[in-house]
């Protein structure tokens, strides 16, 4: 992987509003990942990131897919088993703060200049 191909996957994993695209594509590349060992999931990120050719040119779903699988890939390293959303930290702290987000309440929007 180039050096410009690993900063734009470190920039659509910063914390950030994510769209329902990349909601999307980060919950699809779960599906697939789940049950992958470290090898099998190296092996899928290297073909995303083939297919995707120039990651600085491409949509916001395909970064965020990528950077998905780059972030399994690195959590399987270390993990010595089958990749599980379940059991995987940052997955659940993500759809805790989705839920709590979900739950609070909106504030009134704004009234219009008095004029």
């Amino acid at each position: 992987m180039t050096d410009d191909a690993e900063d734009v996957l470190e920039a659509a994993l910063e914390p950030h509003e994510p769209d329902a695209a990349e909601v999307e594509a980060r919950r699809h590349v779960r599906d697939l990942a789940t049950g992958m060992t470290h090898h099998e999931a190296e092996a899928a990120l290297e073909a995303v990131l083939a297919d995707a050719g120039d990651l600085e040119s491409a949509d916001a779903a395909v970064r965020a897919g990528a950077a998905e699988w780059q972030r399994i890939t690195d959590l399987l390293l270390d993990h010595g088993g089958p990749y599980a959303p379940d059991t995987d930290a940052y997955v659940q702290g993500q759809l805790t703060a989705r839920d709590h987000h979900r739950d609070r309440p909106r504030p009134p929007a704004p009234s219009p200049p008095a004029g």
